[in-house]
């Protein structure tokens, strides 16, 4: 099969024909139609997230269709569409997935980082972390929903019922969760770079109230997600919180937060980070993203443009989410 291969941190991905992987007990053999690119990959990519299985194939925003079942796999057969996600594996034996909380799993296995994933034609995954897929919409369309969709989803959750919500960098997950929230009857504020006039209007035609700089909002906010990595971003959340506000930090991996004075957290302002997801949040998030319904603003690649496709995510041209399209 054709895949798109990182040998090392940032090395360029290589294109390889690998051995088509056969299923083993409990896992699917899943054909990809099309892998979304998450900024997660970039972190991985750059050797921001330790300890990657090396050589790897990234990828975790994966729609594809079931080729084949191993010894003891259920429930899905052979055509059916099915959704992989980052979470591929836990022990469920450990003090967090006892108590509902897999996501914290201690011994967690990964797609496109502790496992392949989906820059490549064929997948396999541990069936019980799969989801189910409608039939529609495109799979180009849906594989955005696997991990910006989710992340965004379990972050905005963490918001409780915050009537005015600040969405700090607007992109892949951002543009999702944006409609979500509007969906909700909830005040939608899309903090941009100053000036960028193209992102606050798209921001403002997915059910944003208001677009601009940090600085420039007109009122204080009852929560923020933070999906940007940048660390000065969550104090500035921080100082534009209402008393009992909260700032959830919704990225894997963050450059440091600076330092601020006790003031602009005292009155029961709280800083959150949102770590993975369960399957408990795509059994949720899917179903809700179908009656928004959400649209995901896509830029598609071909597979041998994934290191494209990365190099335009760092650079934010992007308007809403990178997917690369495997098969049609």
């Amino acid at each position: 099969m054709r895949a798109m291969v990182l040998d090392a941190p940032g090395t360029p991905l290589r294109v390889a024909q690998l051995p088509e992987p056969e299923p083993g007990r409990g896992r699917l053999a899943v054909r990809v139609l099309a892998c979304g690119v998450c900024r997660t990959d970039l972190h991985v990519f750059d050797g921001e997230l330790p300890e990657p299985k090396l050589p790897l194939v990234l990828g975790h925003q994966i729609v594809g269709e079931v080729v084949a079942a191993g010894e003891g796999a259920g429930p899905f057969a052979p055509g059916e569409r099915v959704g992989i996600p980052w979470l591929g594996w836990t022990d469920g034996e450990c003090r967090y997935c006892r108590s509902g909380r897999e996501n914290l799993c201690e011994h967690a296995l990964f797609t496109g980082y502790t496992l392949d994933g989906g820059y490549a034609e064929f997948a396999v995954a541990d069936e019980r972390y799969c989801f189910a897929l409608s039939a529609a919409p495109s799979p180009v369309a849906l594989a955005p929903l696997l991990c910006a969709g989710l992340i965004g989803y379990r972050a905005l959750r963490m918001c409780g019922d915050a009537e005015r919500l600040a969405l700090y960098g607007f992109g892949g997950s951002a543009h999702i969760i944006c409609q979500v929230a509007a969906h909700q009857g909830r005040r939608v504020f899309a903090v941009t770079r100053r000036g960028d006039a193209e992102k606050q209007a798209f921001a403002r035609g997915l059910g944003a109230k208001w677009a601009g700089a940090p600085d420039e909002l007109p009122e204080p906010l009852d929560a923020a997600i933070v999906f940007a990595p940048a660390g000065e971003l969550v104090t500035a959340a921080l100082r534009a919180l209402a008393p009992g506000g909260v700032v959830v930090c919704a990225g894997i991996h963050m450059s440091d937060i600076p330092s601020f004075p006790y003031d602009d957290l005292w009155r029961e302002r709280q800083i959150r980070s949102v770590a993975n997801l369960t399957r408990l949040d795509g059994e949720e998030f899917l179903p809700l993203a179908a009656e928004v319904p959400v649209r995901t603003e896509v830029t598609a690649y071909p597979l041998e443009r994934a290191g494209d496709a990365l190099d335009d995510l760092r650079a934010g041209r992007l308007s809403g989410s990178a997917v690369l399209t495997v098969a049609e």
